[in-house]
């Protein structure tokens, strides 16, 4: 299966800190191209065609403006694959995540890229409205909910299947999100007409996201999705 990431908000991409467009503000001036690095207390492995390229119990953890978080290895740590000297931290490294085949955070692979340790996902049961539509249809109508408030990123609705009132067939598209897992999206069936990608579930959420196992949310830039959430200007 080829997994394309998906956007993640404290990692550069929606609206954290250190994003383009935080929701918040500083008191003062951030300074251009400023970055955080702090020690990543983890082992960290990577292989290449069957070969240990990385492997290091003091790589350091990276923020830096409009990027997902990074990691930066001793260099006497690398070995057999492509690496930039980090212009920095003196005497340490970057590895491009697609140079090797796998990376690992002790014994679980990593995907994607290493995850942000201030990183939430809040998944909170509601009665927030939901209605979508598409091509005219009412496809949800519930105020059975699911929120999701996720560091950086807007607030999202999930809803059961069971409330979604036309056929969703499976795509062949799927994302990889390191604090929900893998998305599986939805094609929905309406009047005959096939709507590609119109949904994503998490069909086998990662533990800190296992609330929102098998639940529905809609994409808003294909269809209509009207609600009652807050929102940041």
């Amino acid at each position: 299966m080829n997994l394309r990431p998906q956007k993640c908000g404290s990692d550069g991409s929606g609206r954290g800190p250190l994003s383009a467009k935080p929701a918040g503000r500083f008191t003062a001036p951030m300074p251009e191209k400023v970055s955080y690095i702090e020690p990543f207390r983890r082992r960290v492995t990577a292989t290449k065609d069957g070969r240990t390229v990385v492997e290091t119990e003091r790589a350091l953890l990276t923020h830096r403006q409009g990027q997902p978080p990074g990691l930066a290895f001793p260099v006497e740590d690398v070995d057999g694959v492509p690496a930039q000297a980090s212009a920095d931290i003196p005497g340490f490294v970057t590895v491009p995540w697609d140079a090797a085949d796998a990376w690992f955070e002790e014994d679980e692979q990593m995907f994607g890229h290493v995850r942000n340790p201030y990183h939430r996902v809040d998944c909170v049961r509601s009665h927030r409205l939901l209605r979508v539509e598409v091509a005219g249809a009412t496809v949800v109508d519930t105020t059975e909910t699911m929120v999701v408030y996720e560091t950086g990123l807007e607030p999202r609705l999930y809803v059961d299947s069971g409330q979604v009132r036309v056929e969703l067939t499976r795509s062949q598209t799927h994302t990889y999100c390191p604090y929900k897992g893998t998305a599986t999206y939805w094609n929905a069936v309406v009047n005959g007409v096939v709507l590609p990608n119109v949904a994503w579930s998490y069909e086998d959420a990662l533990p800190e996201s296992a609330r929102l196992q098998q639940l529905v949310s809609f994409d808003d830039q294909r269809v209509t999705v009207l609600h009652d959430l807050p929102r940041t200007d």
